[in-house]
């Protein structure tokens, strides 16, 4: 893979377990709102953004069913070994979104969030 790609979930999604409620995914939001505050790095990566729905096919293809949790940065074959948490099939990926913010700064430029 020759960019990392980077999943999150669309927001305004209902889960049947909360009849009559719609939810966004905060720690997406997060990441979207950092996305949206830095439009020339964003180009730097590919977005991908998905129905809450399970399953969700294109984050299974990538990493497996069991990692289908989001947010999710796949790497590129060129990120260092260090930033991946973990790997499927040989593809590694962070789903951890202070991890993601992280590898954001350090592969693609973002500013760092503040401490």
């Amino acid at each position: 893979m020759k960019r990392d790609k980077l999943f999150i979930l669309k927001p305004d999604f209902e889960d049947p377990a909360y009849p009559g409620k719609r939810f966004y995914c905060w720690h997406c939001a997060l990441i979207e709102g950092v996305l949206v505050s830095f439009p020339d790095l964003v180009s730097k990566l590919d977005v991908e953004r998905v129905a809450w729905s399970r399953p969700r096919a294109r984050v299974i293809d990538m990493v497996g069913e069991e990692n289908q949790s989001l947010p999710l940065l796949v790497l590129a074959d060129d990120a260092p070994t260090e930033l991946a948490a973990q790997s499927y099939n040989g593809r590694r990926f962070i789903s951890d979104k202070d991890a993601i913010l992280r590898a954001l700064s350090l592969r693609h430029g973002f500013p760092e969030p503040h401490p």
